[in-house]
């Protein structure tokens, strides 16, 4: 019931984004986290309070799951001060340390390297720490993710590496993103993303892997890229062939917690409506929120003296 609490309240806020987008309140690309709900919350919640996040554009939904405020997150995506980064990250560049959250980031494939890095401090260190590293299938053929594995497995980093392949393809592709690693003696294997039983059970493993020493792990997530690339793509026609329990992880979790009686309609539609009530307080706050001032943009540029 807590995995589709989180779940829904990512799925409401990314609605809400699209349409803020489309009415002109956010500035630049806004890509969504819809259909990789499942993706996001069964890592999270495999996943210690010391383990970070570092992920792609697509980085509302791992912002949430991280514990950002929606409000908070809200005001960053519209541009204002009271935003997790004072309005100057907006949609693509969200961060927020506190949370172990560390961004978003619009070059494809930069996570990588980046995850790498943050792997190789918590090695370094010695505190325990895991680096959840989101991809996307575009960014599997950058050179740079080749160099970050490389280095990863030669460094045996505590680091896993989550590939989204949204294509909706099965586990018999010509060339799986999971094999992706094998050059370099990092092992991968193939997940379900719609269903977050199968991601969390998933995550454990590559996360107890990786902390206890056994090196870089590749988790390819199975997801179905139903409402576009982004927000204002018409998305893949082909998919609608399938049920929505196939290709919407919300409903596919919706769907056992009534099979298994776990929860009523009536729960479920409550929950519908604190979660919905969230969003519209977040989407409140954004809108009159103060925005930057000029001098804001020297602020958080460059390190302070030592």
């Amino acid at each position: 019931m807590a995995a589709y609490r989180q779940m829904l309240l990512i799925r409401r806020f990314e609605e809400r984004a699209g349409q803020l987008y489309a009415m002109g309140q956010i500035n630049g690309f806004c890509h969504l986290s819809i259909g990789r709900e499942a993706v996001i919350t069964g890592m999270a919640m495999a996943a210690s309070q010391i383990d970070q996040v570092i992920t792609t554009h697509r980085c509302h939904g791992h912002a949430i799951a991280q514990g950002c405020e929606p409000q908070r997150l809200m005001a960053e995506l519209l541009g204002r001060a009271s935003g997790t980064n004072g309005g100057k990250g907006g949609s693509l560049h969200v961060t927020s340390p506190q949370h172990n959250f560390f961004g978003g980031h619009g070059i494809v494939g930069a996570p990588a390297s980046l995850g790498a890095g943050l792997a190789f401090a918590n090695r370094y260190r010695q505190n325990g720490a895991v680096t959840i590293c989101t991809l996307g299938k575009g960014a599997a053929d950058q050179g740079q993710v080749y160099e970050a594995l490389n280095l990863a497995a030669q460094w045996n980093l505590p680091l896993v590496y989550v590939i989204d392949n949204d294509s909706g393809e099965s586990p018999n592709v010509e060339t799986p993103l999971a094999d992706r690693g094998l050059s370099f003696a990092v092992k991968g294997w193939w997940v379900d993303g719609v269903n977050i039983a199968a991601v969390r059970a998933a995550g454990r493993t590559a996360i107890d892997m990786a902390r206890d020493g056994g090196g870089p792990v590749i988790l390819e997530m199975r997801t179905y890229p139903y409402r576009g690339h982004f927000n204002p793509d018409a998305g893949n026609a082909g998919e609608r062939q399938r049920s929505l329990e196939e290709i919407d992880p919300v409903v596919n979790l919706k769907g056992r917690l009534l099979r298994e009686g776990w929860t009523s309609e009536d729960d479920l539609k409550t929950i519908d409506r604190e979660t919905r009530a969230i969003v519209r307080d977040a989407v409140a706050h954004a809108q009159n929120a103060a925005a930057p001032v000029a001098a804001d943009l020297k602020r958080n540029v460059t390190a302070p003296a030592a």
